[in-house]
């Protein structure tokens, strides 16, 4: 691996950078620097659909001055609007944006959706469906897991059953994030019960405000509207709007997208929440805090994490360099993946360790929280990214397999 950027790489850093510090509305330059939590609900997609009238413009505003580069998708190819970057230059595009604390636009109607049709879709649902998605028209939940198929995806059974022209689809999703910010959904549908569970499973995308659909709230433990159920009866959805071939929509679900996924974000907001720990620390006011906490004792933690910090950078960085040579991660994404949302987690920890029974303070505006309770509100908000995406147990399961070799238990 070559840490360094050559100059055209410098060049593209610098012209990202300069765009960010043009055109990053002042609505979200003030949200990052009050430092206050983020949760589940702090997103884009978020802001645009159920936001505050200043957050939607803010995104609306965020959303038009990216398209003005074809930044909102920028591993799309330039034809359907994308950016048409290389990989190195997504990580850097990305790794720009994490510094900024910038959002990213569009949510999984373009990391994953769109990047679905592009390979899988026909022509005509390309030109239904990605431009409303790049205007941010269309907002995207997945239909994926059920309450019997978590890990297990393919065991999923809500069905789709044909009728002429339509699918008629009966059942329940769980963990559908976004559905009650989105006007679209993506899914997986059992089409065939009698093939083998991999074979009988179908991928459409449908109208969330169709007749027979409804998203009901699941809120966590930190009392965030997080995620949804959803239920399907008797929902009607045009057979025009399958994507691939019937009964190989798992095929189509677990295809392996070229678009960037080296988590560099979540490997720079670790490293930016310890160095804010370690600058307030050294105020009176952290000062004042840490004398009832636990900061001698954690000291060793601290500088633990920070080079487990700088080791996630370069489990990213491995990732989009294996992508820049042609190469397809398979148990590295995994490795990054568990690595990242385990260390929030022991940051997090280490972090309330610190402000000790100042640490028990949820209230962010409280003037007893200490860092706006951020590492208080983490350590809650932070279990669903051990679980989202594929457990750690899945993601270990891969690592052993995959990448070492030993035998399926």
């Amino acid at each position: 691996m070559d840490w360094a950027d050559n100059e055209e790489q410098a060049a593209f850093r610098a012209e990202v950078h300069s765009f960010i510090a043009d055109r990053l509305p002042q609505f979200y330059r003030d949200r990052i620097a009050a430092r206050r939590p983020r949760g589940l609900e702090d997103d884009w997609q978020g802001d645009i659909a159920v936001g505050t009238p200043e957050a939607q413009a803010a995104a609306s505003e965020w959303a038009d001055a990216l398209s003005t580069k074809g930044w909102v998708a920028p591993h799309w190819p330039e034809e359907y609007g994308g950016g048409g970057m290389t990989p190195m230059e997504q990580f850097i595009y990305n790794q720009e944006m994490a510094e900024a604390e910038a959002p990213l636009v569009g949510g999984s109607g373009v990391s994953l959706l769109g990047s679905t049709l592009l390979v899988h879709g026909n022509e005509e649902q390309k030109r239904k469906f990605l431009p409303p998605t790049l205007r941010g028209e269309f907002r995207w939940a997945q239909g994926f897991s059920e309450p019997g198929a978590g890990s297990d995806l393919a065991s999923l059974q809500t069905r789709a059953t044909r009728d002429g022209d339509e699918y008629i689809i009966n059942g329940q999703k769980l963990w559908t994030s976004a559905a009650h910010k989105s006007n679209w959904l993506f899914g997986m549908f059992r089409t065939n019960p009698d093939a083998p569970k991999h074979r009988g499973i179908s991928f459409l995308v449908m109208d969330i405000t169709s007749p027979g659909i409804s998203v009901r709230p699941i809120i966590t433990m930190g009392w965030e509207h997080g995620t949804n159920e959803t239920f399907y009866e008797n929902v009607h959805v045009p057979a025009d709007q399958l994507v691939g071939e019937e009964n190989r929509g798992w095929y189509v679900g677990v295809t392996l997208l070229d678009f960037e996924r080296s988590n560099i974000a979540g490997a720079i907001q670790i490293r930016k929440n310890i160095d804010r720990l370690i600058e307030n620390v050294r105020t009176p006011e952290g000062q004042r805090m840490v004398e009832a906490g636990g900061l001698q004792r954690q000291r060793g933690a601290v500088a633990e994490h920070y080079v487990e910090s700088e080791v996630m950078f370069n489990y990213s960085f491995r990732i989009i360099s294996m992508q820049a040579r042609g190469i397809i991660p398979n148990y590295e994404a995994s490795t990054s993946k568990m690595f990242a949302s385990e260390l929030v987690l022991r940051v997090s920890r280490t972090g309330i360790k610190v402000y000790g029974l100042y640490s028990n303070v949820w209230d962010p505006d409280s003037e007893h929280s200490p860092q706006n309770s951020v590492f208080t509100q983490s350590n809650v908000h932070a279990v669903i990214g051990t679980i989202g995406g594929g457990s750690s147990e899945i993601q270990r399961n891969i690592i052993a397999t995959r990448g070492l070799g030993l035998p399926r238990g």
